[in-house]
């Protein structure tokens, strides 16, 4: 029986593909097996990784996926966990890299621990530059509820730590139709999947366990992109506050997803000058039908709560009139 299946989506990176897959190599072992997705690359990839699936094979169990078209990385995500066969599953992205031996130490922690996924701290890697980033939880290494790490609202909490690279989980998540994401996001497709986590599975941990190596800055990246792809935030925020608003504990945890929501669209207007005119347009009106589709008096409490610049930005676009087709 496979016991780890970890799952690389791959998208036109052959600059760092080649280090993503020393690192799997590095962490092979006859009963792990290694997904390799590529979302319809245009560069070499496609032929970085056949070569690939060839030679890891003598150390781990390769397979290798093509979409004929791109997808976005939550559908490649999804191609792969339908691939898996694996007890325990993870990811990893197609420009990030890992520390030899890291899936064994970490398959060891989830297995002792008996829980249904655990979260760990990673390393951020900006060109030279390394920062450690924490999981915004404080205990460690014991079992908890997932939905105790969701509040407090007016703080970084596990939900916003949404990386899915950054854990492991057992194939039961899978099989309650609770891993994986919603198709086509094209980005913030990690948001709905960590608010359905935590709402929705029995038992986690948090673990300070470092091996994953998170590159940013890649120039093919949506975070560096801004064309319309990136507006896809909104559909996703969407959803957790739909969901949430469906969840027994709504009462209490809708606060937390509305202010979140109020917060990522302030970044994304607070930075609007990076996007294409057009796009800078559709954000700007897109994300006050947003508001207007928010739980109205949570979102009053929710603009109370936050600081003057972006409150105020917040209450100025709630102000602007949109469509009907727009608010729908």
């Amino acid at each position: 029986m496979v016991k780890l299946s970890v799952i690389v989506p791959f998208y036109n990176v052959q600059q760092y593909a080649p280090d993503t897959l020393r690192s799997l190599r590095a962490n092979a072992r006859a009963d792990f097996e290694f997904i390799l997705v590529d979302d319809c690359s245009r560069d070499g990839t496609p032929e970085i990784l056949q070569r690939a699936e060839r030679e890891l094979s003598d150390v781990a169990q390769v397979r290798y996926v093509r979409h004929e078209v791109n997808g976005g990385l939550a559908t490649a995500r999804n191609t792969g966990l339908d691939a898996a066969s694996g007890e325990y599953l993870t990811f990893l992205d197609g420009d990030d890299w890992l520390a030899p031996g890291y899936y064994e130490q970490l398959l060891g922690s989830i297995e002792e621990l008996g829980c249904d996924f655990v979260r760990t701290d990673h390393v951020q890697c900006t060109a030279r530059a390394r920062s450690v980033h924490r999981v915004p939880y404080g205990r460690r290494g014991v079992l908890l509820d997932p939905r105790t790490a969701i509040l407090p609202a007016d703080r970084s909490t596990s939900v916003d730590y949404a990386f899915a690279w950054a854990g492991m989980y057992h194939r039961r998540l899978v099989e309650k139709g609770i891993l994986h994401f919603t198709d086509g996001l094209r980005t913030a497709e990690d948001r709905p999947w960590i608010w359905r986590l935590h709402r929705e599975a029995e038992s986690f941990a948090v673990l300070g366990h470092l091996g994953v190596y998170y590159r940013r800055g890649v120039a093919s990246s949506l975070t560096q992109i801004g064309d319309v792809r990136q507006l896809d935030f909104i559909r996703a925020f969407d959803q957790v506050v739909r969901e949430t608003a469906q969840d027994r504990d709504a009462a209490q945890l809708l606060p937390k997803a509305v202010r979140t929501y109020c917060a990522i669209i302030s970044h994304h207007l607070g930075s609007i000058e990076r996007f294409e005119p057009p796009v800078a347009r559709k954000l700007r009106s897109l994300s006050a039908a947003a508001l207007k589709r928010m739980p109205q008096d949570v979102l009053d409490d929710a603009l109370d709560s936050m600081d003057v610049k972006r409150a105020t930005r917040l209450r100025r676009l709630r102000r602007r009139p949109v469509t009907a087709e727009v608010a729908a």
